[in-house]
C-alpha cells in the first residue's frame, strides 16, 4: 500500500499530486498550498468603530455571532460564489449529527471505496480497500481538507456520494441556506456548486455548536498511519489568532481563496467568512479584521435577574408560600457601550392558587435597552404546593389536637 506524508512544502505537495493523479488544473484543489503556513498573520489589531468600512480584499465577506445569528458586518454577503472546500462544513455537520444520533461512532472502521480514492486535490492518498477509523477520517477532512476522507465519510453515512449530497442540500434547506446548492461533498469546482458568505456563516455556526468538531478544528499538527502521514492544518489562524476554534479553508481555481473562521473570547463566539480572495494572505487577514472588529465592539453579556422577593403567597394550598427563582441568566449580544444601559422589570403573577407545580412559570423579568424590551427570563416555582383538600385539612387539625 502506498503511503505518503503530507508535506508543508508546496513544491513537494504539488509534485506528489501531479505524479499520482491525472486531473486537470481546473479540478485540483490547491489546499496543499501551505507554503506560507509558518508566516504569522498581520498582528496589528483592527481599530474600527461600528459602522466603519473594513478594507477586506475579497468579493464577499460576513461576520456573524454564533448564538444569535446576528450579522455584525457584511459585504456582498448574498453573492453566489463557488465555495471550494468550505463546502466540507456541511459534510462535517452531517458527520457530527450522525455521531450524535448514534448512526456512526468515531471508533467505527470505514473501508475506502474506489470512488472515494479517485477524488484528487487535497487528499491523504487512501487506497481502495484501505481501512481507517471515523476519528482518523475526521482528522484528515478537518485538518488537511482531504477530499478522499470526506467522501469516505459521506459514503458511510448515505451509501454513496450522490446520496450524501442530497442530504447536504436537504440540510441546507432546513437551515435556511436559500442561495446554496451542493453538487459534491468536497468543494471541487463543479457546475451549479454555489453558496454565499451568509449561507456559509449559517452552516458554520451550526457546526461549531458541536463541541466534538473542536477536537479536530483546533489542532495545528497531527498524524495518521502510526505517524507515517503528517497533517498540517490549512487554517493558520489556529496557530496565530487567539481564541480560534476553527473552522475551514477552501481554495480552487474557480473559487479563489476562501475561509470560514470561528473564534471565541469571553463567551462571545464569532464566525467570519471570506469568499473569493485573490491570495491566501487576503483570506486570513480579512478574517482577522472581521474577528478583531467583532471582539472590539461587541460582547455576549450574561446578566443575572434581580429579584427583590424570594417567595410568593399561595391561596388554598398546603403551604401558604412558594419559593421562587429565576430560570437562568439573561444572555444578550450587545455593543460594549450598551451593557450598563440594560434595565430590568420584575413581573410576578398575583393571587397564586394551589396546586402549584415545581418549575411552573409564575412571572418574568423583562430586560430593556433604551425603552425597548430585548428579552425576558422566566421566574419559576422551586417546589410543588398541593391544593388543600377537606381530608388534608381534617388530618392537620387532628394532628394538632393530638399534639
Amino acid at each position: 500500500m502506498k503511503k505518503f506524508k503530507i508535506f508543508v512544502s508546496l513544491a513537494l505537495c504539488c509534485v506528489l499530486i501531479c505524479s499520482m493523479l491525472s486531473v486537470s488544473a481546473a479540478t485540483v484543489s490547491s489546499e496543499c498550498d501551505i507554503s506560507d503556513i509558518e508566516i504569522p498573520i498581520d498582528a496589528t489589531v483592527t481599530d474600527a468603530a461600528i459602522g466603519t468600512t473594513l478594507d477586506i480584499k475579497a468579493k464577499s465577506a460576513i461576520l456573524m455571532e454564533v448564538n444569535t445569528g446576528k450579522i455584525l458586518y457584511e459585504m456582498n454577503a448574498d453573492e453566489k460564489l463557488p465555495p471550494a472546500s468550505i463546502t466540507k462544513i456541511m459534510s462535517l455537520l452531517l458527520a457530527m449529527e450522525a455521531i450524535d444520533s448514534g448512526k456512526m461512532s468515531v471508533e467505527d472502521v470505514i473501508t475506502a471505496s474506489e470512488h472515494a480514492c479517485s477524488m484528487g486535490g487535497s487528499q491523504i492518498w487512501l487506497e481502495p480497500g484501505e481501512t481507517m477509523t471515523v476519528d482518523d477520517l475526521l482528522k484528515a477532512a478537518v485538518i488537511a481538507s482531504a477530499n478522499d476522507a470526506t467522501v469516505a465519510l459521506g459514503e458511510a453515512i448515505a451509501g454513496s456520494e450522490e446520496g450524501f449530497v442530497a442530504m447536504m442540500n436537504e440540510r441546507a434547506t432546513q437551515l435556511g441556506m436559500t442561495n446554496t446548492n451542493f453538487a459534491n461533498a468536497t468543494g471541487l469546482d463543479a457546475e451549479g456548486h454555489m453558496s454565499t458568505a451568509h449561507d456559509v456563516a449559517i452552516m458554520s455556526a451550526e457546526l461549531i455548536k458541536h463541541d466534538l468538531i473542536k477536537n479536530y478544528s483546533t489542532v495545528w499538527m497531527d498524524s495518521l498511519r502510526n505517524g507515517e502521514s503528517e497533517l498540517v492544518n490549512t487554517n493558520k489562524l489556529v496557530r496565530f489568532y487567539e481564541g480560534t476554534t476553527g473552522l475551514k479553508t477552501g481554495t480552487t481555481s474557480g473559487a479563489g481563496y476562501c475561509l470560514s473562521a470561528t473564534a471565541e473570547r469571553n463567551g462571545l463566539e464569532l464566525v467570519a467568512v471570506i469568499m473569493s480572495g485573490d491570495t491566501s494572505n487576503d483570506r486570513f487577514n480579512g478574517a482577522k479584521k472581521l474577528l478583531d472588529y467583532g471582539f472590539a465592539n461587541y460582547e455576549y453579556a450574561s446578566i443575572a435577574p434581580q429579584l427583590d422577593v424570594t417567595e410568593l403567597g399561595v391561596k388554598n394550598g398546603v403551604a401558604q408560600k412558594v419559593r421562587i427563582s429565576a430560570s437562568d441568566n439573561f444572555g444578550a449580544l450587545l455593543k460594549k457601550s450598551e451593557t450598563t444601559a440594560v434595565t430590568q422589570q420584575l413581573n410576578l403573577k398575583q393571587n397564586l392558587t394551589a396546586p402549584i407545580k415545581k418549575d411552573e412559570v409564575v412571572g418574568t423579568v423583562d430586560f430593556y435597552l433604551n425603552d425597548e424590551m430585548i428579552g425576558q427570563v422566566d421566574i419559576t416555582a422551586m417546589e410543588n404546593v398541593d391544593k388543600m383538600s377537606f381530608l388534608t385539612a381534617f388530618l392537620w387539625i387532628l394532628d394538632g389536637l393530638l399534639k
